[in-house]
């Protein structure tokens, strides 16, 4: 019975963490021809915010048993601690570099039976570093087929008061493939497209997410950006499992130098 709640506790505090910090596509400026012939490397950061719940199937610990996890947004934001996400666009004539990084840390407290009261906290961070190249298709639309790969760490603890701890940890890097596509709308007006696919049994078994954004031009360094993204991750390795989806709307806001 203890076991049992105390794999149980993990598993939700993990799935806290992971629907924070999953790696997400930049809200990319479209490069125009001038660009392209530019020798100069041009850069945009996005700090974003993904509104999004989580589904699926954590086993945080090998002898544990596996705990399905369905909470919206609302449920995982009363627990986030701390959150840091921020992704980055460089580019030099067609020559693409994407990263990203995020870092959250979460917690929550929760009654056990016999009157013992505990902590789950859970500290995640992912990276990730893609290359490609931009394809000027025409004056309106672009692709960028990028390349790389992207680093998962998640850390949960679980505190028992008067009693001790318990620990698990992921770590793994999964190798990706991405595309890109950019179309201009109206004068300040444009849309994203984003998809990626990785793991392929390296990390894990598979991850692949897809994105839809409409952005709008305030000036000319920033933008703002609404949309949707889905998220899919199944890793599964010495006992361990993360099987589960994301999605919900996600709102950023992106600065060109």
């Amino acid at each position: 019975m203890a076991e049992h709640a105390i794999s149980w506790r993990l598993a939700s505090g993990l799935a806290l963490a992971v629907v924070c910090g999953l790696a997400s596509p930049a809200w990319a400026q479209k490069p125009t021809q001038a660009d392209a012939q530019d020798n100069a490397w041009r850069l945009q950061l996005t700090p974003y915010v993904w509104m999004a719940g989580l589904n699926g199937d954590i086993k945080p610990l090998r002898s544990g048993p596996t705990g399905h996890v369905n909470r919206s947004f609302s449920d995982i934001l009363s627990e986030l601690d701390t959150a840091f996400f921020l992704t980055g666009t460089a580019r030099k004539g067609q020559a693409v570099l994407h990263g990203d990084i995020s870092h959250a840390l979460t917690s929550d407290r929760s009654d056990l039976p016999l009157g013992l009261r505990a902590k789950a906290s859970v500290k995640q961070t992912s990276a990730a570093l893609l290359a490609g190249y931009n394809w000027l298709e025409s004056g309106r639309s672009n692709l960028d087929t990028m390349a790389g790969l992207r680093f998962w760490d998640v850390k949960a603890k679980l505190a028992i008061d008067g009693v001790g701890d318990v620990q698990s940890s992921a770590s793994f890097i999964d190798p990706v493939l991405a595309g890109r596509w950019r179309s201009q709308l109206a004068s300040r007006w444009s849309s994203i497209v984003y998809a990626d696919i990785g793991g392929f049994g390296v990390g894990s078994r598979l991850t692949w997410q897809g994105m839809a954004a409409l952005n709008y031009q305030w000036s000319d360094g920033l933008f703002f950006s609404l949309g949707y993204r889905y998220l899919q991750v199944d890793y599964r390795r010495n006992g361990k499992r993360l099987d589960f989806n994301q999605s919900g709307p996600l709102l950023g806001a992106t600065f060109r130098f």
